[in-house]
């Protein structure tokens, strides 16, 4: 059985990259930081890899668009690596700034087969401002997303300050809703429906989407931090759900880790 291996992309701003690689070593992976310079010499390669995670953070302090400078790195030195990536079925995951990696590159949704042009944005708050909240979310259990498999409801957190889920195509939302690409989606806690009532959704997203994976469920792309919550110790009300006794033995967070572990496992 083969040993999965994470590609953790560092630098350049990425703040999160301890905590990934945490949880995907938890989660009985072999995940490695690679600055992304590393990449761009030619020092490492991506085949090397069966999973890579563009990792939260705020890479080159979000100048001209969150996640911007980036993508244009990888379309214009590492398009040819990426595109292979993808066409070998491999993993990706976009947490956050990661997410807003994804979006502009083009790789999420990923809609008729096309990785390379961008059709959605995550965009500034309606807030105003940052967010730094705990969200509630509910999983789409239609969708074949490899990383979300056997999960009903999450609470997570959020950080950013541009995590508006946006496109003025409603046939692009049509499109993701109807292929099931839609995985996540804010909701208010007091009826479990998605809602866009802020601060349950917290950043105005369309339709409260802040999650969603490509047609072929090996791309996915979150706002919120699952490697933020890998503990049950990293609960908000942790001290509470001790006493009452009902602290989970784990955090809900390294599932998604867990799933794209053990599909690397069954598959490669």
């Amino acid at each position: 059985m083969v040993k999965p291996k994470v590609l953790i992309i560092t630098g350049y701003g990425f703040n999160c990259e301890k905590e990934t690689e945490f949880a995907f070593r938890l989660a009985g992976g072999e995940p490695e930081q690679v600055h992304l310079n590393d990449l761009l010499l030619g020092e490492k390669s991506m085949d090397e890899y069966h999973i890579m995670a563009f990792v939260g953070g705020f890479s080159f302090g979000d100048h001209i668009s969150a996640g911007k400078v980036v993508a244009n790195k990888f379309k214009y030195n590492l398009e040819k690596s990426l595109q292979k990536f993808i066409s070998d079925g491999k993993l990706i995951i976009g947490i956050c700034n990661g997410f807003q990696v994804m979006t502009k590159l083009g790789i999420l949704p990923g809609l008729n087969g096309d990785y390379r042009n961008q059709k959605v944005t995550l965009t500034m708050n309606d807030s105003g401002h940052y967010e730094d909240r705990w969200v509630h979310l509910t999983v789409n259990k239609k969708s074949n997303c490899v990383f979300t498999r056997g999960i009903d409801m999450m609470y997570l957190p959020v950080r950013h300050g541009e995590g508006k889920f946006y496109t003025e195509d409603e046939d692009v939302i049509l499109s993701l809703f109807r292929n099931n690409q839609v995985v996540l989606q804010f909701i208010d806690p007091r009826d479990g429906l998605p809602t866009s009532e802020y601060p349950y959704n917290p950043n105005g997203s369309i339709e409260a989407i802040t999650g969603i994976c490509d047609p072929t469920g090996r791309i996915f792309g979150l706002m919120p931090h699952p490697e933020a919550y890998w503990s049950p110790f990293n609960h908000p009300n942790w001290v509470r759900l001790k006493i009452d006794n009902k602290l989970p033995e784990e955090g809900q967070g390294i599932k998604i880790f867990r799933n794209a572990v053990n599909f690397v496992k069954e598959t490669f």
